[in-house]
């Protein structure tokens, strides 16, 4: 809340703006996270958005890094994050004016997953996970491991990474249900092994 930044100047810290280690956690949490964006996420509330793996936001939602216009830059994460996204350009739209974005918008140029209305946001929280959790365990762990650690590093370095996920998951439990089940038309029954 940016009524809050005249108290935090009184005392300067570094802590005080320090990016928060669950931020940062996000990116390495092996389980995907689903954001369920609520109203506004504007500054670090859309920068906590952005830590997550899918967003999901009400219909009427607001968000955006209106920083700029406070002297400040996006700083728990949005000046990297962004132009990861969504390219440089449109990042530099959204950081550069600071102008709000519409939860229509968001959806239209990528930052958000989905638009729904209020009361069904948690609801269809929810079914975005439970269509992840019908997966193999292992390999939405893998790839979400592969596309982070791809991210931080060249495309052959990405491509070298994604290769040794593959190859580990080739010879698991899972994957033999995964193709039976495939073959069988039937549904796998994933253990995590």
């Amino acid at each position: 809340d940016k009524r809050q930044i005249p108290a935090l100047m009184d005392e300067p810290s570094k802590e005080r703006f320090e990016l928060p280690p669950s931020i940062m956690r996000g990116m390495y949490i092996s389980k995907p996270l689903i954001a369920a964006i609520n109203g506004y996420a504007f500054g670090g509330g859309l920068e906590v958005a952005l830590a997550c793996d899918i967003r999901i936001a009400v219909a009427g939602a607001q968000m955006g890094q209106p920083e700029v216009g406070l002297g400040l830059l996006p700083g728990w994460g949005g000046t990297q994050r962004l132009p990861r996204l969504l390219g440089e350009s449109r990042a530099m739209e959204i950081m550069l004016t600071g102008d709000p974005l519409s939860a229509e918008r968001a959806l239209e140029i990528g930052l958000v997953h989905q638009v729904v209305e209020a009361d069904a946001l948690m609801d269809a929280a929810r079914a975005m996970a439970a269509r992840i959790n019908r997966n193999g365990p292992l390999a939405v762990r893998a790839c979400k491991s592969a596309a982070v650690r791809g991210m931080q590093t060249s495309l052959d370095e990405g491509l070298r990474i994604e290769q040794l996920y593959f190859e580990r998951l080739a010879y698991t439990d899972d994957m033999q249900e995964g193709v039976a089940a495939f073959n069988e038309r039937r549904t796998a029954e994933f253990t995590g092994a």
